[in-house]
């Protein structure tokens, strides 16, 4: 019987189509296929009449090259790889393999590598070593009986092709899986600085245009009996103003650092303004800046609740340390209507706290008015981790 020689990988031609239409760097079903040209000896004995009974022959390889190509693009489908009709076609190819090999031996040996590279798509995890060492072993005392020593390059080139087309293919499948998940982390972090920039708005803009909505009724009220204080109220409104489009412009840019000492200072002007009574402590050691920047966002989430829902006559501000916890308490004596109202602003700074280990509760208290209380671990604070700077304001 002449032996026909192995055919060798797709030429660089074939190999450029493949990698257009195989989908390259996704390996697919396509990229399995070039592997059947290994078949082309097999199919020159049956062209040459040197295959004896070569209907049979023929059929059988008919039959394997319709199953190679229906378990290999089976194989990259999850839920078809573990169907039992998927097995049982490998099983089938094994059995044809087999009966090919056994009765022409030859170039039909080279069928096996072809069984194992298939075996390699379809079996995964701890039982591949075992399945593929099997396998090999039958290739090899098939290849032994017929052949002889070609057994030894048929048992390495089944166990071969099987094991590294199976580890590829879990290597490619582990890099779709991270690059999945590092576009879900792209998004989860875009959503995230969405949220924090949303915040940032609010408090900018509600805070502000509290102070210029004040400030313009006052100016309204004193300008027909006192022209310069009417004056001097549009000042400072140009003023809010100004420094408000500083804060927006730093805050698109994201690196706007709120600071406690200045909103404080805002605080007692804009409660003034107000007609409202601003009573001022601060007490303690100077805070760490991520503190200092937290709770001067409190501080002026807080003042423009007041400003806008209480009606009070009295604003209270005390800033201390207290058992190692910077703790901050806002009290006025008005009704605190509407600043408790799902989505407002202190519902996002509790969460803004919350993730740097502090804690913020607000409500109303039993003789009337409304208290803001808001606790930081200032320690825990100094040696803060980088991720959970970035949700803070900037």
């Amino acid at each position: 019987m002449t032996q026909t020689k192995t055919p060798t990988a797709p030429s660089p031609p074939r190999a450029a189509w493949w990698r257009r239409h195989g989908h390259m760097g996704a390996p697919s079903g396509f990229t399995l296929l070039p592997w059947l040209l290994m078949g082309v000896g097999s199919l020159s004995n049956l062209v040459q009449g040197e295959t004896p009974n070569p209907l049979i022959g023929g059929l059988g390889l008919l039959a394997f090259n319709s199953l190679y190509i229906s378990v290999v693009f089976r194989s990259f489908d999850p839920r078809k790889r573990a169907a039992a009709s998927t097995k049982w076609s490998l099983a089938a190819m094994g059995a044809i393999t087999g009966a090919l090999s056994y009765a022409y031996a030859g170039s039909w040996l080279l069928f096996f590598p072809l069984l194992g590279l298939a075996t390699g798509t379809v079996v995964r995890g701890r039982r591949l070593g075992p399945v593929m060492f099997g396998l090999s072993a039958v290739a090899a005392a098939i290849a032994a009986y017929r052949d002889g020593w070609e057994a030894l390059g048929i048992f390495y080139g089944t166990f071969l092709s099987g094991m590294v087309t199976a580890a590829i293919l879990a290597l490619s499948e582990t890099v779709k899986e991270l690059r999945e998940t590092r576009q879900e982390l792209a998004r989860t972090a875009v959503d995230e600085e969405r949220l924090r920039f949303s915040r940032d708005l609010h408090d900018l803009l509600g805070h502000t245009l509290s102070v210029i909505v004040v400030k313009s009724e006052a100016a309204r009220r004193i300008a027909p009996r006192d022209m310069d204080a009417a004056l001097a109220q549009v000042a400072d409104i140009e003023s809010v103003g100004r420094q408000a489009l500083t804060e927006i412009r730093e805050a698109v840019t994201g690196y706007r650092e709120a600071s406690l000492a200045g909103e404080l200072d805002r605080a007692r002007g804009a409660l003034t303004a107000a007609g409202i009574k601003p009573l001022v402590r601060q007490s303690g050691p100077p805070l760490p800046p991520q503190a200092a920047a937290l709770l001067g966002w409190v501080v002026r989430e807080s003042v423009t609740n007041v400003i806008r829902h209480s009606s009070a006559e009295t604003c209270e501000i005390e800033v201390g340390d207290r058992a190692g916890r910077t703790r901050l308490v806002i009290t006025d004596d008005g009704g605190g209507v509407g600043s408790t109202a799902p989505g407002s602003g202190l519902t996002g700074l509790a969460e803004r706290l919350a993730a740097a280990g502090g804690t913020l509760s607000s409500g109303p208290l039993p003789g009337g008015g409304f208290r803001v209380t808001a606790e930081l671990p200032v320690e825990a604070l100094e040696s803060v981790t980088a991720a959970a700077g970035d949700d803070a304001p900037h």
